[in-house]
């Protein structure tokens, strides 16, 4: 871009800034507190690497409600259970709608999206897909034989590292697990092996959608300029995205031409998928279909492997957790038998753990962005039409007023209440809450599980050799990664 298009470029923000200051200052009274914002860029440059960090302290001095202005995005950080209950369940059809970013709009991704799609009609059906035809207990059951099969070659190869008394990149390792998990939930197939250039390739591609999609994207901030695509973040998102399309793309034409073969009918959510669009009651689009797929791939992907890394990082930093979770699955497994998803319910302790790693560690800090759809009386305020929202459940989990010591990973505190992440409990919503709560929970709330199971049930683990401590180091994306991979050998037990 030439300097006299940047002149003209910068001039149009500058008014446009302008504007909505006045606009702001004319209703400033009925918007909840805020820090004061610069001109132009407004509060940005207070959000920081770890903008769930810096919110969370601005949010004590300003309180639950708070307004930033991001550029001409005007955004209410919610940072209380109680806030956030007013936002998620009072006014849940006020704040119903998304923040569409420009990543997002990549390839239409938007307009198909279970995730993006506003709450109407075309939402209601694909939840409803969801809901009753591919994450019920029914459909899971059926393809639980899928996944223990892959759990079973995660154990498989952990033996081999213990055997040969190699580290474990659990960061890897639990990502290809999940990956594998999830692809043969969906699809009855295994994309990648570990250790593979396959299974690199995809953690990076996972990695950058997730570093894009939060990226601070001036044409998200000021939107006359989104078509310009200054930082090219828009075509980089685009170029990483297609490798995932072409995959599932693959799969669904493969998938059709076995059927029309009158090959053997599988059970996984794409053969349901495909038989739906084949009946009369929803009107179920093969473009739809492989949107609503990679949504699937995606979050519970890169969700299930991060909170899966993270808990093995606690558990290793506390041994006698470690040692508490091992001795319930021996006293309920055994030692020679493998775990299965029907012992998990008697699992409590680590049920509790996997609660505490959601408290300490929120897959996605902010959640999924919300939008009001209209002006709405919250409390003494009033949010306006438009108005991002977002809901730091890191910051929560934070408040002494909520946990006692709750810096501290205490998984015994979930045995002595009774609170789960299915969205009713707001002082531990990692999925959500609403009508926008995510559809995947019952999966999810199987695989993870099982898989930190798989990982501690028959080994204890020991740090490389000159790591003294594990660094416990954020890395911001839509999902919460560790900055540095864990890594640790398995020993047996």
């Amino acid at each position: 871009m030439d300097f006299s298009a940047v002149v003209i470029v910068l001039s149009l923000a500058i008014i446009t800034a302008w504007f909505n200051a006045l606009r702001h200052r004319r209703r400033a009274k009925l918007l909840p507190p805020g820090p004061y914002p610069l001109p132009i860029i407004g509060n940005f440059h207070q959000l920081g690497n770890n903008p769930h960090h810096s919110l969370a302290k601005l949010a004590k001095i300003y309180g639950p409600f708070m307004s930033l202005h991001l550029g001409q995005l005007y955004t209410v950080v919610v940072s209380s259970p109680e806030a956030a209950k007013k936002i998620l369940q009072k006014h849940d059809q006020a704040f119903s709608s998304r923040t569409i970013s420009a990543a997002a709009e990549s390839r239409d991704h938007h307009k198909v999206s279970l995730v993006f799609l506003p709450a109407g009609d075309e939402w209601r059906q694909l939840r409803k897909i969801c809901r009753e035809h591919m994450l019920s207990n029914r459909c899971l059951d059926a393809s639980e034989g899928l996944r223990q099969a892959k759990l079973q070659t995660l154990l498989d190869y952990l033996q081999k590292c213990c055997d040969g008394g190699q580290a474990v990149n659990i960061a890897e390792a639990t990502f290809i697990t999940t990956l594998n998990l999830m692809t043969a939930t969906l699809f009855s197939i295994q994309v990648a092996e570990f250790e593979s250039d396959a299974a690199q390739e995809f953690k990076a591609t996972f990695e950058s959608l997730s570093s894009l999609s939060v990226a601070p994207n001036i044409g998200d901030f000021f939107p006359f300029l989104k078509p310009l695509d200054l930082q090219g973040i828009q075509k980089k998102f685009q170029g990483v995205s297609a490798k995932i399309h072409r995959l599932i793309g693959d799969i669904i034409n493969e998938r059709l031409h076995l059927r029309r073969a009158l090959a053997p009918r599988r059970s996984d959510l794409l053969e349901t998928l495909l038989d739906i669009s084949e009946g009369s009651e929803f009107d179920l689009t093969t473009k739809t279909i492989k949107h609503l797929l990679l949504d699937l791939l995606f979050a519970g992907s890169d969700t299930s492997a991060s909170t899966a890394e993270w808990t093995m990082a606690e558990l290793i930093k506390n041994p006698e957790k470690m040692a508490k979770a091992k001795d319930e699955l021996r006293s309920v497994v055994g030692s020679e038998k493998q775990v299965r998803e029907s012992d998990i319910s008697k699992l409590p302790y680590l049920r509790a753990v996997i609660k505490e790693v959601f408290r300490c560690h929120p897959p996605v800090p902010f959640l999924v962005p919300h939008k009001a759809v209209d002006d709405t009386q919250v409390g003494d305020y009033v949010i306006p039409k438009d108005t991002q929202i977002l809901v730091n459940v890191w910051a929560y989990s934070r408040d002494p007023s909520l946990w006692y010591n709750p810096t501290s990973f205490e998984p015994e505190r979930f045995l002595d209440r009774n609170i789960d992440f299915n969205g009713q409990d707001f002082e531990l919503i990692p999925f959500g809450s609403g009508r926008r709560i995510c559809p995947g929970i019952p999966l999810a709330d199987r695989m993870l599980p099982m898989m930190v199971a798989i990982l501690i049930h028959n080994f204890d683990w020991k740090l490389e050799p000159g790591v003294k401590k594990l660094d416990m180091t954020e890395k911001f994306g839509v999902v919460l990664h560790r900055a540095v991979p864990l890594k640790a050998i398995p020993i047996k037990s």
